[in-house]
């Protein structure tokens, strides 16, 4: 696929992106920055004194998935866990703020709403600390999340973003009541994985694990090519799913398909600053693209573009089709 019809084929598939309609479930949680600069270590300890300039506080983990398909265009809600909490509170707010619904957001008593605060100072993070609760949601939470999910779907789903970040919500019972919904409605569903929940994937669409996890996931360390083929295949195998999309940092992602079909796609990224969020932007962008019909070949390759874009800038990022669009052409027949 190296002509300019294969670039347009791509531009349409992102052109179709606000007919799409898509649910994100899962760990939502803000990203708290702290930023500042450091001229001197502590007298009180070996430790960078940090002159604070600025904060911000933005959709981290599923809510960044939903904004990061809100951004490129897609119809989008949300489901999920928070607490009873100014935190709680300031996430809906901010989601509101992107004119993103929040009645998908459950309340559970004694359960905090998660936040990861990152200290920045010249470019660098010098420290992160968390506030949350990785205990699995209570009996109710899952009645009420399924109800939510089920209510979508009958009006009217392309895919389901699964956005597992080990906090709680995503369980094996979650996820083999969503996927069994989703085949009865021809619903595609992703996964962004965690490596100790595995195990519970079998059935979805599609997963993405980086490196890392692929080797854990297929208890198959990934060294050379032949050890990633190894791996990749034994995760379709293992977890019945239609496709493992292993993202590989610097030597881009590598498809898996049934059949045997493994496409490998280099990376476009000119310099990383920071891949925090590119897990995110990849599984939004590859379920954005899915759902409006893109081949999943396809989908895969406007993801590495768009993950190209988003570790070009510190701290989490969000992609337009307008900036989509132009990376294609930045990078023309040499990316695709």
């Amino acid at each position: 696929m190296k002509t300019t019809a294969d670039m347009r084929r791509l531009t349409r598939v992102i052109s179709r992106f606000p007919k799409t309609r898509v649910l994100v479930v899962g760990d939502v949680m803000i990203d708290h920055y702290v930023w500042g600069t450091v001229s001197r270590i502590s007298p009180e300890a070996p430790v960078p004194v940090v002159n604070v300039t600025r904060e911000s506080m933005l959709l981290g983990a599923a809510a960044n998935v939903v904004n990061n398909i809100r951004s490129l265009g897609g119809d989008v809600s949300i489901c999920g866990v928070i607490g009873q909490d100014d935190a709680g509170r300031r996430l809906q707010h901010l989601l509101r703020e992107q004119s993103i619904p929040t009645d998908g957001l459950i309340t559970e008593p004694g359960r905090p709403t998660t936040i990861k605060t990152r200290v920045i100072a010249h470019h660098q993070q010098v420290v992160r600390f968390d506030r949350e609760e990785k205990k699995g949601i209570g009996k109710e939470t899952h009645r009420r999340i399924l109800d939510h999910v089920v209510g979508k779907a009958e009006t009217g789903l392309d895919a389901i973003v699964i956005s597992d970040y080990s906090k709680g919500v995503v369980t094996r019972e979650l996820v083999r009541d969503i996927v069994r919904l989703a085949r009865k409605r021809g619903i595609i569903v992703s996964v962004d994985p965690k490596v100790n929940h595995f195990g519970i994937y079998s059935g979805v669409t599609i997963l993405t694990p980086n490196t890392k996890e692929a080797s854990l996931g297929s208890k198959i360390e990934i060294e050379d090519d032949a050890s990633l083929l190894r791996a990749g295949t034994t995760l379709l195998r293992r977890l019945a799913c239609s496709a493992v999309l292993v993202t590989r940092g610097e030597q881009g992602m590598s498809l898996f398909e049934k059949r045997g079909k493994v496409t490998h796609i280099p990376t476009v990224a000119r310099e990383v600053f920071d891949v925090t969020g590119a897990g995110d932007t990849v599984i939004s962008t590859l379920t954005l693209a899915m759902a409006a019909g893109a081949r999943t070949v396809d989908a895969a390759k406007l993801s590495n573009f768009a993950a190209g874009i988003v570790v070009g800038v510190v701290g989490t990022a969000c992609v337009t089709p307008q900036q989509l669009i132009q990376q294609i052409h930045d990078h023309g027949v040499s990316g695709i």
